[in-house]
Parts: C-alpha cells; sequence; structure tokens
C-alpha cells in the first residue's frame, strides 16, 4: 500500500510540473536582448539638415540601438573623441582628422558625403562681392568693411569646420587669421553653430561662409541669398571614423563599425544623394560612393566596408 500511495504522489507531481511549467525541460521564455547606445559626435551641419535623425532610425530598428547625438563644432566634436566620450566621430575638416588619427585616437576612417562652401549675404551686395571667386571675394568685403558700415561679415568664430574653411580661404588671400580678427569692427566673430550663425547674419544683413545644405535648410527663414559659389576651395567633405578601442577600450565598437558601414553602403549613399531634394528642388549633400576623384580621396575611403 505505501509502494502505491508513493507511486501515486509521484504521478500526482509529475503532472503538476507539467501543466504548470515547472519541469525541468521547460524552455524559458525569450526576452528581448538589452538595447544597445551609440554616441556620435557630429558637426552641426549633418545634424542641422535633419540628415542623421532622418537616417538613424531604420538603423536603430535594424540594429535595436539608440543613436545618441551630440552636435557641435568640428573642434569640440574631436574633443569628445579625445576624452573617449563618444563611438563616433563624423566631421568635416580633413587637416584635423588626419591628425586625429595618426595620433591613434580614431580608426576606419569613411569618406560619407560632400557639398560645397557658399558665401551668403544681402540680396542688396553692398560689398559688390557677386560672382567673384572665394579670395577676391572676402579681401574685397575686408576693403570695403573698413569704409562702409552697411558691409559686415559674421564668421562662425567657433573653431569648427566651416571655420576652418574660411581661414584657408583668407590664408590663401594672402592674410593671417589674426590679422583678419583685427582688420576692424565690419567683423564679427558669432562663436555658435551654422544655422545661428546664418540667424545672425540675417539679422545684422551680413556676409557669411556657409556649407551649402545648412544654407538650404534655414533658407525659408533668411533673407540671404548665395553670391560666391565657384572656386575649388569650396569643397567640403564629410567623414565618419571610428574612436579606437586600443585607446578607450569601454567604446563601443562593434556597433560603431556597423554605423560606418551603414552610411557607406549603396542604399544609404542615395537616401543622402536625395534627402531634402524635393523640398528644395538640389542636393544638400552629395554622395561619395563614386566620387573618389571628385573630392580627392581614394575609392577604399568612400566604399570599402570596415570587416
Amino acid at each position: 500500500m505505501l509502494t502505491l500511495l508513493v507511486s501515486l504522489a509521484l504521478v500526482i507531481t509529475l503532472c503538476i510540473a507539467g501543466c504548470t511549467g515547472t519541469g525541468t525541460d521547460e524552455i524559458p521564455n525569450s526576452t528581448p536582448s538589452e538595447k544597445q547606445v551609440l554616441h556620435i559626435a557630429t558637426t552641426t551641419s549633418l545634424y542641422d539638415t535633419g540628415l542623421l535623425d532622418y537616417l538613424r532610425t531604420d538603423f536603430e530598428n535594424e540594429h535595436n540601438v539608440d543613436v545618441k547625438i551630440v552636435s557641435a563644432g568640428t573642434g569640440k566634436a574631436i574633443e569628445y573623441g579625445m576624452r573617449g566620450d563618444v563611438d563616433v566621430l563624423m566631421i568635416h575638416d580633413r587637416v584635423r582628422e588626419d591628425v586625429f588619427l595618426d595620433d591613434g585616437y580614431g580608426i576606419n576612417h569613411r569618406v560619407i558625403a560632400y557639398n560645397y562652401f557658399v558665401i551668403v549675404g544681402p540680396e542688396s551686395d553692398p560689398a559688390g562681392i557677386k560672382g567673384m571667386l572665394p579670395e577676391e571675394a572676402v579681401k574685397t568685403i575686408m576693403e570695403k568693411g573698413q569704409t562702409d558700415e552697411s558691409v559686415v561679415m559674421v564668421s562662425r568664430g567657433d573653431n569648427s569646420g566651416t571655420h576652418a574653411k574660411e581661414q584657408a580661404i583668407w590664408k590663401s588671400a594672402g592674410y593671417e587669421y589674426e590679422e583678419v580678427q583685427n582688420s576692424g569692427e565690419y567683423y564679427l566673430e558669432a562663436g555658435t553653430g551654422m544655422g545661428a550663425t546664418l540667424v545672425m547674419a540675417n539679422e545684422k544683413q551680413a556676409y557669411t561662409l556657409s556649407d551649402i545644405g545648412t544654407f538650404l535648410a534655414y533658407k525659408g527663414d533668411l533673407e540671404l541669398v548665395p553670391l560666391v559659389d565657384e572656386g575649388d576651395i569650396l569643397l567640403n567633405v564629410y567623414s565618419a571614423m571610428q574612436i579606437s578601442p586600443e585607446k578607450f577600450p569601454d567604446v563601443n565598437t562593434a556597433i560603431a563599425k556597423d554605423w560606418i558601414n551603414y552610411m557607406i553602403s549603396e542604399e544609404v549613399q542615395d537616401e543622402i544623394g536625395t534627402f531634402r531634394v524635393d523640398e528644395f528642388g538640389q542636393r544638400l549633400f552629395n554622395p561619395s560612393r563614386g566620387a573618389w576623384e571628385t573630392i580627392g580621396v581614394t575609392k577604399e575611403e568612400c566604399e570599402d566596408p570596415i570587416p
């Protein structure tokens, strides 16, 4: 009888386990994997135009990742990278990019897009620079700004890629930047991002240097018009790179690589080329794919996925 009772108790126990799902062979309920976070420091022009917000949604969904973007001038963005505060750096100043790479802070540099800078200003064009080459234009603004109060120039003045390009134009025109800074009250340094600088220039009916993408994005709120848009020096190339895991072991190397490969993929390159074209009738950004000769880089930098 005792044996029978023990056997009966065992059967009941097994049945209960089977019904309640507590048996040892049960497959546990699957839980979604923890969402990763990708930190990106980017130049303001890539962010102010809305391009990165437009592109990140599909990437976030595909990779189960939350993309966090901090927008700043190139100089500040580089500081974030040098502290290991971000996983990816996206900027547009090749000289400083190469220094960053050579110093071991960055790896896997890829060119993602390009456009051109323009000198914009009031339609009345008090300095008469329309159609000039960039070097002639800034020289004319300086000369006329010293005697004509209606001639004003607003500079980014924030150590950004655009600010670096402006300094390169002044240097090509024969001026050291310190000389420009002290050349008169006509010359103002905003110390702000591209969008805010355009707004300030608009308020003062002043000239400023802008990338064409940000200018088009803000055009509806501005009275400024493009006046100088030709000259090799106006080329503006955007790149992305990973922050080095050797210097900063905690960076999210895998997802950073995935982001850069996503940016240079054929599909996303097509989206970069068509971004807001219907709205403005022209490109804010040109895809880098197939354009390495135009922008003076190697095919590998534009198209080869990071292994």
